[in-house]
């Protein structure tokens, strides 16, 4: 397939579930010719299913990472297991390739800084995939936050054998709390959490409570055992509750008036002062929300920042900080575990 020459060469590294998105995504950016792409190819250690998948999307598919260098490749997305990221995306860098690297960041926070200083030492632009930054129901919520004070978050799965390297909170939860960080910018304070394996050996169901310097508190549920599948965070702020659905991609927000008094001085909160099922004194409010498929705009934003050279929209700073916390979430829950069910622990070792 040809490509003209001041295309950006893409491609995948790792096409698994979550890779194979990444393949789809590139295939149509390759299509839009406002993008100048120019879909090089995937690569995995499986190299029948990277066949498979190229195929599928009209590109190419290389054994390794070091055939898809010295095929031209000048950006990709890094979507190996996650104890491999810091390797595959080392090599690429080396040959200065930006690139996309998949949450959770690294498997430790050291590999995190060597990634930084990798990213430093060969002038890359590294992203991270914090897939939830890029959709529109948190964009439209970001230009609403005043000063919140309560997150109520919860993101349900039903089981899949995929991401099982990790447990949930790394899985899962990471994408709200890096969300939670975003907003409240704050430092945390105290984290208290529990947690157990259900399905898997490792962590599929958490509860977390977290606490930061401003007061704010919030409460983390995630789950990759559930029946039914949620995604949903709410805020509360001074006289405000925003409710935001990412898997609707819809916000609602309910402000309380200036007056929570009526003109005729009657409770707003008393049924006999309800018109047509409204509560006086509390205005709903439903922000434009333009539908988009966060992937293809994480994408098409890592490639502006390629092409422009600019900071990326997550840096790798911003996926350290989520690590650091999610990693400060699976030690508060080994440590309840330790406490509470001694023989889980004994288990697990």
């Amino acid at each position: 397939m040809s490509s003209p020459s001041d295309a950006l060469r893409v491609g995948v590294v790792g096409v698994g579930s979550f890779g194979r998105n990444h393949a789809r995504v590139y295939r149509d950016l390759q299509s839009d010719s406002s993008q100048n792409v120019h879909f090089l190819g995937v690569a995995d250690a499986d190299f029948a299913h990277a066949q498979a998948v190229a195929g599928e999307f009209g590109t190419s598919a290389f054994r390794s990472v070091a055939e898809m260098i010295q095929a031209g490749v000048q950006a990709a997305s890094v979507a190996v297991p996650t104890a491999a990221h810091l390797d595959t995306a080392r090599e690429l860098m080396a040959k200065g390739i930006d690139l996309l690297v998949e949450k959770p960041l690294t498997a430790t926070l050291a590999e995190a800084d060597e990634m930084i200083g990798l990213a430093e030492r060969y002038g890359c632009i590294v992203q991270v995939g914090h897939l939830e930054r890029f959709n529109p129901a948190v964009r439209a919520a970001l230009p609403l936050l005043t000063q919140p004070m309560f997150f109520e978050v919860h993101r349900l799965s039903v089981f899949t054998p995929r991401s099982l390297d990790v447990d949930v909170v790394l899985d899962l939860m990471i994408h709200d709390i890096d969300i939670v960080l975003t907003f409240a910018k704050s430092k945390v304070k105290e984290v208290r959490a529990v947690g157990l394996p259900i399905l898997s050996p490792k962590t599929d169901i958490a509860n977390v409570r977290m606490e930061f310097e401003s007061g704010c508190v919030a409460n983390f549920t995630a789950s990759r055992v559930s029946t039914e599948r949620v995604r949903k965070l709410r805020f509360f702020q001074p006289r405000q509750y925003v409710s935001v659905d990412y898997s609707r991609q819809d916000v609602l927000v309910l402000t309380i008036d200036d007056k929570m008094l009526d003109p005729a001085g009657l409770d707003p909160f008393n049924p006999a002062s309800l018109a047509a099922g409204a509560l006086p004194g509390i205005t709903p409010f439903k922000p434009a929300v333009e539908a988009q498929e966060p992937l293809r705009a994480e994408l098409t934003g890592f490639i502006r920042a390629v092409r422009q050279r600019s900071i990326p929209e997550v840096t790798l700073e911003d996926g350290r900080r989520a690590l650091a916390v999610a990693m400060q979430v699976v030690e508060a829950i080994a440590e309840h575990n330790r406490r509470v069910l001694p023989e889980l622990t004994r288990a697990e070792s």
